[in-house]
């Protein structure tokens, strides 16, 4: 492709390789760059269940909505690392389901034999589950195909060092300092990869905001166990102390846990934000337009997400949006 794009995206996990995807969909000529290849971003450390409820905007709800959708359709094709898992999400304390919960295929309210000692509450439904190292290789390989240029390894100390018309900034975490946005702030989270015994739903605790949890997820041979939330932690490296915690924590609810075989560690950064910041500025003689502050549901608002800057992008450009496709 020629040297010079029309659009510039800024971060390549997986808020920056969704959006660069969804616009070299539409004929744009697009650059990715970043710091670190998308295996080794934060995105690749998710545990990734679809589930929107730890992220602030008012379009919440739709970019939820329109990316399970997305994933629905990657489960059909078989798009590598995309399941349709069936579950439960749980309360330890009374409370009514959410709305958004209400509409999800295979949704039900639990009987009280459904539930873990401790839990009173909780409701079955299907969710979208990502295995991200694979399912980020693909969508890399994917955006690679459209004839994208992808760099990593390049710091950038500020927004103004990138040159491009239009810059998508998906920097996350980072845009602390590249933006800067004081109000950006890192949650480090952690998770624990144990032998899966033939677990194939999920379980899910709910709680009103990040914090100390119990999940599991299967993911194949494996199960990843959660979850914790370290505000103001930016080193990802995972904490012995709090993967012994989550074992403890997860065993306590689901006792074959307590003999599991570990099999391995993930820490990543959360980009924790008061409010997700998805707008168009025009700073320094050009557009920018931001796409930052998910928080604990990156995945989970990826795509919904990746179409409204779409269409900003387009606005901008006076183009019309031509159909997009799931892979």
């Amino acid at each position: 492709m020629p040297s010079d794009p029309d659009v510039l995206v800024v971060g390549a996990g997986v808020s920056g390789l969704t959006t660069g995807y969804r616009l070299a969909q539409q004929g744009l000529r697009v650059r990715i760059r970043a710091e670190d290849a998308p295996g080794h971003t934060n995105s690749a450390a998710a545990g990734a269940i679809w589930d929107p409820i730890y992220a602030e905007h008012p379009r919440v709800g739709v970019w939820a909505a329109r990316s399970y959708d997305v994933f629905s359709e990657m489960h059909e094709k078989g798009f590598p690392g995309v399941r349709l898992v069936d579950g439960i999400e749980a309360s330890r304390d009374p409370m009514i389901t959410p709305d958004w919960a209400r509409g999800l295929p295979g949704y039900r309210e639990c009987e009280p034999g459904d539930l873990p000692a401790g839990f009173v509450h909780g409701w079955h439904y299907r969710a979208p589950i990502i295995d991200m190292p694979p399912y980020l290789a693909h969508l890399e390989q994917l955006v690679r195909e459209t004839g994208s240029t992808l760099e990593y390894g390049g710091h950038l100390d500020s927004l103004t060092e990138a040159d491009a018309p239009i810059l998508i900034n998906c920097s996350g975490a980072g845009a602390h300092d590249l933006v800067p946005d004081p109000e950006v702030t890192p949650i480090r989270g952690q998770l624990v990869a144990v032998r899966n015994p033939g677990m194939t739903d999920f379980f899910a605790e709910h709680t009103p905001e990040l914090g100390e949890m119990v999940y599991l997820l299967p993911q194949g041979d494996t199960v990843l166990l959660g979850g914790s939330a370290e505000p103001g932690i930016a080193d990802p490296a995972p904490d012995p102390a709090v993967a012994t915690a989550i074992i403890e924590r997860c065993g306590n609810i689901f006792a074959w846990i307590r003999d599991a075989e570990v099999v391995g560690h993930r820490g990543g950064i959360r980009p924790s934000r008061p409010k997700i910041r998805l707008e168009h500025e025009e700073a320094d003689g050009r557009h920018v337009v931001h796409n930052y502050g998910h928080s604990g549901a990156g995945v989970s608002l990826s795509w919904g997400c990746a179409e409204d800057v779409t269409d900003i992008v387009l606005g901008l450009l006076g183009r019309e949006r031509k159909q997009d496709r799931a892979e």
